[in-house]
């Protein structure tokens, strides 16, 4: 059993848990009957999991019911136009990547919404990306350096796999390919467990994907995690050294986010962060997410609107240099 579906099965086995009673203020006065979550992936991903524990952690005070309603499809681009259609009321809310709103502005000609279009509320959780090698790389490759040394000296045999085309994992080793000048081949899948699974099998050399998605095969030797992209060493894999510990000065942290349609109110925006904050700051949650390299983490409205302002001015950078553009 892969980490993301043991993480999608402790979150759902956690949520029906929960769902055994109604806390009190279900039945206080001006309580929204229902509210919803929006979710751009189908059910059962990991977006979709932490979604329905949040949801069950909301129900009966931030509204009677809370709903998860997937709208998959154009890369998560469904739910936030969904959003940024759906009324002020502060009852629909939406969980999503950071790259929907801080790189896809950047890499596609024409998106269906704007930052306009979303009201931040509350940061979910942050997580680092790891570059790692299998068994189509030598074992005498351990660090960074060495695995850059094997690429230039293997020009044929160099690639790196990511989750897809555009995703922050696919720049960010992009990224490293260009500042180290060694010639990496980028391999595009359709999320990170099959390119996992061909990084175990020896079909590519090395994969750039979230942290957790390696924790289960470093443990028992079948992958070797030779850097984290964070601005310190992920607290998952401390014996792992960043980028920047290696001479590339690249720091990068991907988070989830909560918003709000852009036309909510500060008062809608401010409620909804008073109610995601503790669900969020919940050993439940907290537990479940360390499972596959996640460190929850809540926010106002204002410092999530900071961090994405901050990571659409990093990302603006990184892909006028490596030239990427979704369209073509």
């Amino acid at each position: 059993m892969n980490t993301r579906r043991q993480f999608t099965q402790s979150l759902l086995g956690a949520a029906a848990l929960g769902a055994t009673g109604l806390p009190w203020a279900a039945q206080a006065q001006g309580t929204p009957e229902l509210a919803k979550i929006l979710v751009g992936f189908p059910p059962g991903g990991t977006t979709d999991a932490l979604s329905r524990l949040v949801a069950d952690k909301l129900r009966g005070s931030y509204a009677r019911n809370v709903m998860v309603d997937n709208k998959p499809g154009a890369g998560g681009q469904i739910a936030i136009t969904t959003l940024k259609n759906s009324d002020a009321d502060g009852n629909t809310l939406l969980l999503t990547p950071s790259s929907m709103l801080s790189v896809y502005p950047l890499t596609y000609s024409r998106l269906p919404y704007t930052l306009d279009d979303v009201a931040p509320v509350s940061v979910a959780c942050f997580f680092s990306h790891g570059f790692g090698v299998g068994p189509g790389v030598p074992e005498s490759v351990k660090t960074m350096k060495d695995f850059i040394a094997w690429a230039k000296a293997n020009p044929g045999k160099a690639n790196f796999g990511s989750p897809a085309a555009g995703s922050i994992p696919h720049l960010t080793a992009a990224l490293v390919g260009k500042m180290t000048q060694v010639d990496l081949k980028h391999i595009p899948y359709r999320g990170s467990a099959p390119g996992i699974s061909d990084l175990l099998g020896g079909q590519i050399s090395s994969m750039c994907s979230p942290v957790g998605d390696y924790l289960q095969h470093i443990k028992t030797g079948k992958l070797r995690l030779l850097g984290t992209s964070g601005p310190q060493r992920s607290p998952f894999t401390p014996e792992v050294p960043t980028f920047r510990e290696q001479g590339i000065d690249l720091a990068v942290r991907e988070w989830y986010g909560f918003f709000l349609p852009g036309k909510a109110t500060p008062e809608a925006r401010r409620r909804a962060a008073a109610y995601l904050q503790p669900a969020l700051n919940s050993k439940e949650i907290i537990d479940n997410l360390a499972n596959v390299g996640m460190e929850a983490q809540s926010s106002t409205p204002d410092q999530l609107a900071a961090w994405l302002k901050a990571d659409a001015d990093q990302w603006r950078g990184i892909v006028k240099e490596i030239g990427f553009s979704a369209d073509s």
